[in-house]
């Protein structure tokens, strides 16, 4: 056994002693403390699903709703409470997944919980391992979806089943929605949302974006309530000419007016934007992180504008994302011969946008830059969605769920420079949040849609704990 693991496992012990507390001072669990045997149950569950490889053009979807569809039969819930939401992408069939846990007749409202089925394909000879074969080393279980997101799948999926076998009713429906195109499109998302049995749903519990960073040492950074995304947007830029033969070249050539306005795109800045999620999330940051990232983020709480706390800020993309829009190029496309001049030219620009921006505003922004040569065009579409209130009730009941697995820690309401479905229910009037308290370490463990992805296992083991405590707080205790 190694250090890591041991360590994690000695946590899990002290967060099962700290939910007997928190019990006694008022928390209520949905059901009986989950046990080794339950823990063990959904390792394997997990494991079963991470070797169907569901990712888009494999067909795999359905497969991982089969293995659910069953496992949920098995623990009692009736079939008409199980709904398969079939979608054709592209001549390919894939699902989203309702399941209803019935409550109590009364004036509660649904809630709806949150996970994709789908995963990101992986580049040829980019893992050490097979990526569809799960493999347990060193405390971790290495697998293409481990963490993102069928951790959260099974999990979800392991808490409904246990609580069903115990006899548990809850005093208002609540839903598995599960889709299955997350990662590409998110049209299973929008089938799941209209569905006639989420009609009058309060809000989503989104445990895709339910994870805590931890230092090396297991100690926590931070863990926050998602409650806003930003738009995702992304462009295409094209430039287009007569070409011609390479042995005569030409002084318009559509590589170097691409790159050109690459380079322009590349100049664009968004202003700093703080709203009720950022500015107290930069506050936060300029105090974890102290030295001059901290320093520039105290002036920029004062001054937005101030360039010299700008520059300091880029130089931490990872932390002052959440400041302003970004558009970078990420692909390129050109030419159609050695010998030839090129007719045309494309480069790809993905935005991530601030709520409360439209995406028109930052397609023309980049128009103004890039000149009236290139074209721009908007691939697909971007969402747009608000802002989730920080609701107290909703953050009180995932504090103390939390407080069940990482005792002392304070959540944070948050924005994400990513993008879950969660943007898609917030679209459609369901205010969302961010759920969940996986603890992956920073920035070992964050390998979602790279190379060797990996789950540590007795912090999955905890969100079975998790879950439980929550599930019972916001659905009545037992």
């Amino acid at each position: 056994m190694s250090i890591f693991k041991s360590r994690l496992l000695a946590a899990a012990v002290a967060a099962s002693a700290m939910l007997a507390q928190a019990s006694a001072a008022g928390a209520a669990p949905a059901g009986p403390i989950p046990t080794d045997a339950d823990r063990a149950a959904a390792r394997e569950l997990l494991k079963t699903l991470v070797s169907i490889p569901s990712a888009k053009g494999r067909g795999q979807v359905p497969k991982v709703v089969d293995v659910l569809d069953a496992r949920l039969r098995a623990s009692g819930f009736a079939a008409e409470d199980i709904v398969r939401v079939p979608v054709d992408i592209d001549g390919e069939r894939t699902e989203g997944l309702i399941v209803r846990y019935k409550g109590k007749a009364g004036a509660k409202k649904p809630v709806a919980l949150l996970a994709h089925m789908d995963v990101v394909d992986i580049a040829p000879g980019s893992w050490a391992t097979d990526p569809y074969v799960p493999v347990e080393k060193d405390g971790y279980l290495y697998a293409r979806g481990s963490t993102d997101n069928k951790f959260a799948v099974t999990v979800l999926t392991e808490t409904f089943a246990r609580l069903k076998r115990a006899g548990w009713t809850p005093d208002r429906d609540l839903f598995l929605a599960f889709s299955g195109d997350e990662e590409t499109g998110m049209l299973s998302t929008r089938q799941v949302i209209a569905h006639p049995m989420m009609k009058g749903v309060e809000y989503a519990l989104n445990a895709d974006a339910g994870v805590g960073m931890l230092s090396k040492d297991l100690k926590p950074i931070a863990f926050s309530m998602q409650a806003a995304e930003k738009t995702t947007a992304t462009f295409e830029l094209a430039a287009a000419n007569p070409g011609g033969h390479s042995s005569a070249p030409r002084p318009d050539n559509a590589i170097y007016e691409l790159a050109d306005a690459l380079k322009a795109v590349q100049a664009v800045s968004f202003p700093v934007e703080l709203n009720e999620i950022t500015r107290p999330m930069a506050a936060k940051m300029a105090k974890d992180e102290g030295g001059a990232l901290g320093a520039a983020l105290e002036r920029l709480l004062v001054d937005p504008t101030d360039a010299a706390a700008i520059a300091e800020a880029k130089r931490h993309p990872n932390s002052s994302n959440i400041l302003w829009t970004t558009c970078v190029a990420t692909m390129l496309r050109a030419g159609n011969a050695p010998n030839a001049l090129p007719t045309g030219a494309v480069a790809t620009v993905n935005c991530r946008i601030l709520p409360g921006t439209p995406a028109a505003a930052v397609q023309a922004k980049i128009q103004t830059a890039v000149g009236p040569r290139i074209k721009i065009s908007l691939v697909g579409e971007a969402v747009e969605s608000p802002i989730s209130p920080v609701r107290k009730d909703i953050l009180a009941a995932l504090q103390t769920a939390t407080n069940a697995t990482w005792p002392g820690v304070t959540l944070e309401p948050s924005l994400s420079s990513g993008g879950t479905e969660g943007r898609e229910y917030r679209r459609a009037g369901v205010p969302t949040y961010g759920a969940g308290s996986l603890g992956l370490v920073f920035p070992d463990d964050m390998r979602a849609h790279g190379a060797n992805e990996r789950l540590p296992l007795a912090s999955f083991d905890k969100e079975l704990t998790y879950w439980n405590v929550l599930l019972g707080e916001i659905a009545g205790g037992r």
